[in-house]
């Protein structure tokens, strides 16, 4: 008995585009003599549809392919994802397709409203736990469906997994569209493995490939048989037919898939970035770089995505713009292999710096007169965008998007925020991860050693101890500690409370930053929700 999970590539709203694929992958799983053939959740729509799921005509189309699907369904039966339609309510379904109709669905019963997650916007909950009966490559199956949540099931009222093994169920397929971030592929594996060894069946489980907005969707489908041993797993960030042999298969466990943290981080941006481009319609994107890290590391990713020629990089030195800097900024691209354009704005910030002479007339020097250097850069970036379609990508780190240590229509402008959800000291460790990988000194040396600096002023260093800091902010922001609970962690009582100011102060700014490819359980975006108004003081 042979089933092929097929961990493919959608996107949301083409409801033709994603039949197409969904048909060829069908094609080539029975090619490969695969007795049933899965796919993830919510295929037929993308994932996740959002508010298109409140037009009607979405909905419609939806289900107008699924019948073309099922229409070339024959012998081979399929799971597929859908959103099916009852009376007035919405059910995030799974289809079982064979012999060119649908025999059976399961609605997807847990419906998860935490982080990214809304789906109790728009889903009404399944309350069926009924497995399908099935004859797959001979056998006659009792199979329990899920979709997704109804993995996650320890803090809910169900477990659905019990439920249908309660019924019946002698096989566990979950469809899903689980979003990627640095930990979650072990949570999975920990999750479908203790399951399989419990409940003593097997547990397949197919997931979502590519980039959707500011989400990434890494595959890595997996099988475990009725003993909890791994049998099969998907690469990340591939798409791919997951072959499972669920006969001579059964009781061979292979090793885990191996992939380092900084590689997976950086693969996993590689293809959000891809994906945004191809998805929206884009091709070449625009770069200022400054010869500082997240620069160069935005630059990296870029080349990596769209390939050297459709990457510019802009570099906009001041008069504070050390020489050290400008050389570290062409040898990257040299090493990179990009085109490197040179526009000076020593006499655009001194213009302004007349005007403002005379405009704050006996008021004294500060960030204003900084940030206009930011602001002069982001104007040339759009310029360059505007002119020539290329898609800005704005190149600020989580950590400075934390403290506020960014500039509104300056550094902030941009079409995508490549690194956003990375730390500082993660964007160090990707960087250098990513030389090592690639055998030499792309990103060149001086840039990890020097002081990181903004250069809006003379010999201006960045106001904070990354070491210390960026792992501060992670605690507050992904895992929302106190600060009494930061000082009992061992964290300075008035550094904690100066950085949770920070944080709270700098909402109104992250409202208005360019989306940004969430790679950590907690991103700033569409997963973190606080207003801007906000008193709270963190105690």
């Amino acid at each position: 008995m042979n089933i092929a999970l097929c961990q493919i590539n959608t996107i949301v709203g083409d409801f033709w585009y994603n039949a197409d694929k969904i048909l060829s992958f069908y094609k080539s799983a029975i090619e490969s003599d695969a007795d049933l053939v899965v796919f993830p959740e919510m295929t037929i729509t993308g994932y996740p549809p959002q508010d298109l799921l409140l037009e009607n005509r979405f909905v419609i189309r939806n289900l107008e392919a699924l019948e073309k699907i099922s229409y070339k369904v024959k012998d081979t039966p399929m799971i597929v994802g859908y959103v099916r339609k009852e009376n007035h309510n919405l059910f995030n379904s799974a289809a079982v397709l064979f012999n060119r109709k649908m025999i059976a669905h399961y609605d997807k019963v847990l419906l998860p409203t935490y982080d990214v997650f809304d789906e109790d916007r728009y889903f009404s909950a399944g309350s069926k736990f009924t497995p399908v009966s099935i004859k797959i490559g001979g056998n006659d199956i009792q199979l329990g469906l899920q979709i997704c949540e109804d993995l996650w099931d320890e803090n809910y009222q169900y477990r659905v997994a019990d439920k249908l093994c309660e019924n019946g169920a002698n096989l566990l397929i979950n469809i899903s569209a689980s979003p990627f971030h640095v930990r979650k592929r072990f949570e999975r594996m920990a999750l479908v493995k203790s399951k399989a060894k419990r409940l003593k069946i097997p547990y397949l489980y197919c997931n979502l490939v590519g980039g959707q907005d500011e989400l990434i969707f890494d595959g890595h489908s997996l099988a475990y048989d009725n003993r909890g041993f791994l049998i099969a797993e998907g690469r990340q960030f591939e798409e791919e037919i997951v072959m499972v042999d669920l006969n001579d298969g059964m009781g061979k466990e292979i090793a885990p898939y191996s992939i380092q943290r900084d590689e997976g981080l950086f693969r996993g941006l590689v293809l959000g970035v891809r994906d945004y481009f191809s998805k929206t319609g884009h091709k070449k994107c625009v770069i200022g770089l400054s010869g500082g890290i997240d620069s160069a590391l935005t630059a990296c990713i870029a080349v990596e995505a769209l390939g050297k020629n459709n990457v510019l990089c802009i570099s906009m030195p001041s008069k504070f713009t050390s020489g050290d800097s400008q050389n570290d900024a062409v040898e990257l691209v040299k090493n990179l292999g990009v085109k490197l354009r040179t526009v000076p704005i020593k006499e655009l910030h001194s213009e302004f710096e007349s005007l403002f002479t005379k405009t704050f007339d006996g008021v004294d020097r500060d960030t204003t007169e900084e940030n206009i250097q930011a602001r002069i850069r982001g104007n040339i970036l759009m310029a360059f965008s505007n002119k020539f379609g290329y898609l800005v990508l704005s190149t600020g780190n989580k950590t400075e998007l934390a403290l506020g240590y960014c500039t509104l229509y300056g550094d902030m402008s941009g079409g995508l925020a490549v690194i956003s959800d990375l730390s500082k000291m993660d964007v160090y460790s990707v960087a250098q991860g990513y030389n090592d990988k690639r055998g030499g000194q792309i990103i060149p040396e001086n840039i990890f050693s020097k002081p990181p600096s903004a250069e809006l002023s003379e010999k201006q260093v960045d106001p904070f101890d990354y070491s210390k800091v960026s792992p501060l902010v992670d605690e507050i922001v992904e895992n929302r500690l106190s600060k009494r609970e930061l000082v009992n962690l061992g964290y300075d009582e008035q550094l904690v409370g100066h950085i949770f100011g920070l944080v709270r102060k700098a909402e109104f700014k992250r409202r208005q930053a360019a989306p940004g490819l969430k790679v950590t359980p907690k991103a700033f975006g569409m997963g973190r929700r606080y207003p801007i108004v906000n008193h709270f003081d963190g105690e």
